[in-house]
């Protein structure tokens, strides 16, 4: 299903969590510190990280932040898991880069429950790298309005307005369009015969 990495100092709940997720169908990477989680997670590049807050060589606060600061590390949820809920504490995960703040102690079947929320609701987000930003290499965002200054697609044509119409394309009151050159008018037709007739 997904691969989750988790960061919990307390052996029990390490392995409580563990198991609880494996038996869900998760591959799961446990860790013991914030340290160890910050490195594992460059590694293997998690769907999920769990971390525990308070945690010895690093906190789970400075490791989020850390992963944060790593582009194929940003997109992917950080969940804390701890014992306290204030309001502050909240708060601080969530500044840290946290998405969710889960308290102990839970429940295996809500833990699941809660995990498999987080999954869908983050599944197939782009990574920062992968930005509408062109790469190196690559060609930026499609538009069908060429840019300014550039060259019109086809030269422009030299058949006078409106005589490649049929009446029928032609607005309402709108005279057809001249031929050329000009056709002799009838009227000089007529003058030179009467002066050839004199």
């Amino acid at each position: 299903m997904a691969k989750i990495l988790i960061a919990e100092d307390e052996r029990d709940i390490r392995d409580l969590i563990s198991l609880t997720l494996r038996f869900a169908g998760h591959d799961v990477v446990a860790t013991s510190n914030g340290e160890e989680a910050f490195e594992k997670a460059q590694e293997i590049i998690p769907d999920l990280i769990m971390m525990d807050v308070r945690m010895p060589r690093m906190t789970g606060y400075e490791a989020c932040r850390l992963m944060k600061e790593i582009d194929t590390l940003k997109p992917v949820p950080v969940v804390f898991l701890s014992a306290k809920g204030q309001e502050s504490e909240v708060s601080a995960g969530l500044e840290a880069g946290a998405v969710e703040y889960i308290l102990k102690p839970f429940a295996p079947m809500e833990l699941t429950a809660k995990v498999a929320e987080i999954l869908e609701k983050h599944k197939g987000k782009p990574a920062a790298a992968s930005s509408s930003q062109p790469q190196p290499g690559q060609g930026g965002p499609i538009s069908s309005r060429p840019p300014a200054g550039d060259p019109p697609a086809s030269p422009p044509s030299s058949t006078p307005p409106g005589s490649d119409r049929t009446a029928s394309d032609r607005p309402a009151g709108e005279k057809p369009a001249s031929t050329w050159p000009p056709r002799r008018p009838s009227w000089l037709d007529r003058d030179d015969k009467d002066r050839t007739n004199k």
